[in-house]
């Protein structure tokens, strides 16, 4: 049976009890064995984070420790997956580049704060955890958010719709959805769920509950001689 952590908590304006408990809820009908936690002390010990098969951060703002930052990136770097939303990832903890660099970006701003009305568009792509999935318009935050050119972008949404001083540039398409790599790690992040009601939207869910798979799958499918530590430093094509 595949273990997942979920690790809620911060700022409660993401009402991260509600989201984390869906994601407990996704990911217990997919067979996962969960445990959740309202403190950030469940990234302590990293022996223990290394045998799971999942992380899953609901946690806005505030400060965490260095030393169990470096115990998550170990973790995902020997194969563990971490995947989340909104700023339960990627505004988790503004002051810690190196979480930053593991998730694969920060938010920045929402222009026209919650109630935009915006289109999240597809990306035409091979993988599939957007096959099937069409363009869809949603009712609330708009993510933009400073993101690692590495990211493979699954959905975007166009910019700008609210007036502010970012208005005059041209329009961009902003990263909605994206994976990554970390070390043999799997990086999954939708910046949907400003709070929990968007997370329910049956397509977001399904976004979601296919971005926790697949990040959890990543660990049996880790080369067996790295499995067991972090990741080496050995470029993609050496490995």
């Amino acid at each position: 049976m595949k273990k997942a952590l979920i690790v809620w908590g911060g700022w409660e304006g993401h009402q991260p009890k509600e989201v984390a408990e869906i994601f407990r809820g996704q990911l217990e009908q997919e067979g996962f064995h969960v445990e959740v936690s309202d403190t950030l002390e469940a990234f302590a010990d990293g022996e223990k984070l290394k045998g799971l098969d999942l992380i899953v951060p609901a946690w806005t703002m505030g400060r965490i420790e260095q030393a169990w930052v470096n115990n998550v990136s170990a973790a995902v770097q020997s194969g563990v997956g971490i995947a989340g939303c909104h700023g339960g990832m990627c505004d988790a903890f503004r002051e810690n580049t190196d979480w930053q660099f593991m998730t694969g970006g920060q938010w920045i701003a929402h222009p026209g704060n919650d109630g935009v009305e915006y289109d999240v568009n597809i990306k035409c792509s091979s993988s599939p955890l957007v096959e099937g999935i069409k363009d869809f318009t949603v009712k609330t935050e708009q993510y933009y958010l400073h993101v690692d050119p590495a990211v493979e972008v699954l959905a975007t949404t166009r910019f700008p719709l609210a007036e502010g001083p970012h208005s005059l540039n041209k329009s961009v398409d902003m990263p909605v959805i994206w994976t990554k790599r970390w070390g043999l790690g799997r990086v999954y992040y939708n910046s949907l769920g400003h709070q929990a009601n968007i997370m329910e939207i049956p397509v977001v869910k399904e976004l979601m509950r296919r971005g926790f798979n697949w990040c959890a799958e990543g660990k049996s499918l880790a080369p067996s001689n790295q499995a067991q530590g972090a990741y080496t430093g050995m470029q993609d094509n050496q490995l």
